[in-house]
């Protein structure tokens, strides 16, 4: 199981939160044990251990389709709203900003780095205020705007965008900049598909 993360020290686990995230900002949508475990990077064994106790806590719901268990959030209860934001502020930022660049042309790679990566990483500290974000692509910075802007209002905290050219991020470049990105914990945002 991944390590405890300095973003919640509430929950057991960066997983537990990971998990939390992706269900609970997705309330529309059903997940396998096998496509949890894969976006967590953990077996799904830990997965289903960490689904039962919240299917069981009455945060998630779970259903079997065949031999397939498909699990989602339960919106239902007084707990989901407050939940939910709680879990937005704090591990948000990983889903929802994948989410978001992996539909935009010109996006080659994109990370999060910063006190959230820093925290994520388990360095601890007190909470971070805003989530830095490093784009390596030539996506429109209109558009890029217009989509940090967007996950700002879900995330209920800024979020500030850098592009960079892929020239300039393959390069020893000597840029304090990115000397420093480069020093600190970077978290790669997972986008699904990558266009130019």
């Amino acid at each position: 199981m991944k390590a405890s993360s300095s973003l919640l020290p509430l929950l057991r686990s960066r997983m537990q939160g990971e998990l939390l995230a992706l269900v609970l900002l997705h309330p529309e949508r059903e997940y396998s044990i096998t496509e949890l475990a894969e976006a967590c990077g953990v077996s799904p064994t830990a997965v289903l251990r960490e689904v039962e106790r919240l299917v069981g806590g009455g945060i998630l719901e779970d259903r079997r389709v065949g031999r397939s268990r498909l699990v989602k959030a339960r919106t239902d209860t007084p707990l989901y709203r407050p939940l939910s934001e709680v879990i937005a502020i704090t591990f948000g930022p990983l889903p929802l900003l994948a989410e978001a660049l992996s539909g935009l042309a010109g996006v080659r790679e994109a990370y999060i780095y910063g006190s959230w990566a820093a925290r994520y990483s388990g360095e601890p500290g007190p909470p971070p205020g805003d989530v830095d974000v490093l784009v390596v692509g030539s996506p429109d910075q209109d558009t890029l705007f217009d989509l940090a802007e967007g996950v700002s209002r879900r995330l209920g905290r800024e979020v500030n965008v850098h592009r960079i050219s892929p020239a300039s991020w393959a390069a020893s470049s000597p840029d304090p900049f990115l000397t420093s990105v480069r020093e600190r914990p970077l978290v790669p945002l997972p986008l699904e598909q990558e266009k130019e």
